[in-house]
């Protein structure tokens, strides 16, 4: 065999691979309308019925349209919904869908194949490919909220494609599609979108903790570091306390610097909500702050946030 018959069989090996994994997922894809100008993808999560989507395509909707491959539509309830990581689930009365595999996000490499799919038309699948830029990264949301660790990729997402699965070389999904900005792919982690899935199937909602302070992250002087005995490069400045909050209760001010909460450190705003979780909502939680070039103690008693 030539070395050029070698290497096109070797390519259409590839190829066939991609198309077989393409086909695989593409019956675990649907597509969400949510209004006439609005729409994206779905992924189906369980053969009961469950879909799981992004949050930012169905907006404040309780009910939208799911159209599958063979042009059949049903209508879906929305179960739940979180706008920190901008996933939704919904439910469709069926028991015989095709559910994806979830894969594993926690060892996701640089230069590792992916593939995205979605069917925002509701008939023919689409698909594009790349690899994982980045499997950690934090980035903030046109939504409001800061995502941590979302997987970054150079696959193109297209118009439609928030929600779709975005799987690795052997379909296994290994994160949920959300944006497409500055010519780079960002889905939701599917380590994220299975404990999202699961508090939303069992509550409905995501249960979160509030102090109801505005802050954002501050490069913290080395001599005032060394001198407070913080240990830290950076902390949260206050620049707000709502009037009748856990934080107002607590003596939070604005200029303070948030620095700790229960011995942790707080660096970012990623930091402090990934300590304020359901298990802080109704507990004290000592609160350590910079107060000028004092280290303060200070106690809060974090409420349940709305949606």
């Amino acid at each position: 065999m030539s070395k050029q018959t070698n290497s096109s069989a070797i390519l259409e090996s590839i190829s066939d691979a991609i198309v077989d994994v393409t086909e695989r997922v593409s019956q675990s894809v649907v597509r969400v309308g949510a209004g006439r100008w609005r729409g994206g993808t779905g992924t189906v999560w369980s053969k009961d019925g469950h879909i799981v989507t992004s949050n930012h395509v169905i907006g404040d909707m309780r009910e939208v349209e799911v159209g599958f491959s063979d042009g059949t539509k049903h209508t879906a309830k929305v179960v739940g919904r979180d706008p920190y990581s901008d996933i939704a689930l919904l439910k469709i009365d069926s028991n015989n869908l095709t559910p994806v595999e979830p894969g594993n996000s926690d060892n996701l490499k640089v230069g590792q194949f992916v593939l995205a799919v979605s069917n925002p038309f509701g008939r023919q699948p689409s698909a594009t490919s790349g690899i994982v830029t980045n499997p950690a990264y934090s980035v903030r949301g046109w939504w409001g909220s800061t995502m941590d660790k979302v997987v970054v990729t150079d696959a193109r997402l297209n118009p439609g494609y928030s929600g779709g699965p975005l799987v690795d070389a052997r379909g296994r999904v290994i994160g949920i599609n959300a944006a497409y900005a500055n010519n780079r792919g960002i889905s939701v982690p599917v380590n994220t979108v299975k404990g999202v899935i699961d508090k939303l199937m069992h509550d409905g909602k995501i249960k979160r903790a509030y102090m109801g302070i505005t802050a954002d992250s501050i490069n913290l002087p080395d001599n005032l570091s060394e001198q407070a005995g913080i240990g830290q490069d950076a902390g949260l400045i206050v620049y707000g306390v709502d009037q009748d909050s856990a934080a107002k209760k607590a003596g939070l001010a604005i200029g303070d610097v948030i620095v700790k909460l229960d011995g942790k450190p707080v660096e970012s705003l990623i930091d402090l909500r990934g300590l304020l979780d359901d298990k802080a909502i109704g507990r004290h939680v000592n609160i350590s702050v910079l107060r000028g070039e004092k280290l303060t103690q200070l106690t809060v008693t974090p409420t349940e946030a709305e949606e």
